[in-house]
């Protein structure tokens, strides 16, 4: 009934639904899917993921696609990143930390009031990610643990930025 409100709108508005981009995802915990659905009388084909606005959505919204993928991402802009933020720059650990608010944060950051209820195990991938990236920026020796380092520098954990970020929104 809906996708037929969706062909009425975007033929009113003389607009095409991309077939080839188009897949209908079944959010649920069970394990049967939905009936097939047609738009434009063609079948819809069926996934367990999508990719929407950067965001990975699986069809158990566990979100761990997505924080894997973003790990990845992170992990290739820290690599980058190095030269300027790692043991031998020398930029003042100010600059480092605005570097590291300004370039690395929001891609972490972005859609986390979506996932940001994510399970604890999501989560910490990116907790990882947070005090490796912080230790690099700090040249922190490894006696020190990550709480102390998050706690001189004021950066707050994941699962606190989440909290405080889904609960604003």
């Amino acid at each position: 009934m809906h996708l037929n409100k969706i062909q009425s709108w975007l033929k009113t508005w003389r607009m095409k639904a991309n077939e080839a981009k188009s897949v209908q995802v079944t959010f649920t915990l069970n394990k049967m899917t939905c009936p097939p659905v047609k738009l434009y009388n063609e079948y819809l084909p069926q996934a367990d993921e999508v990719k929407y606005l950067g965001i990975h959505l699986d069809r158990r919204l566990t979100w761990h696609k997505h924080i894997t993928t973003k790990q990845k991402q992170l992990d290739l802009k820290l690599r980058n990143l190095y030269w300027i933020i790692g043991r031998k720059s020398q930029l003042s650990l100010e600059n480092k930390l605005l570097v590291y608010k300004v370039i690395l944060k929001p891609v972490r950051t972005y859609g986390i009031q979506l996932w940001g209820n994510a399970l604890n195990s999501n989560l910490e991938i990116l907790e990882r990610f947070q005090s490796k990236a912080l230790r690099i920026i700090t040249d922190a020796p490894l006696h020190v643990p990550n709480t102390i380092i998050k706690r001189d520098l004021q950066i707050p954990t994941v699962k606190q930025e989440a909290g405080t970020l889904s609960a604003n929104y």
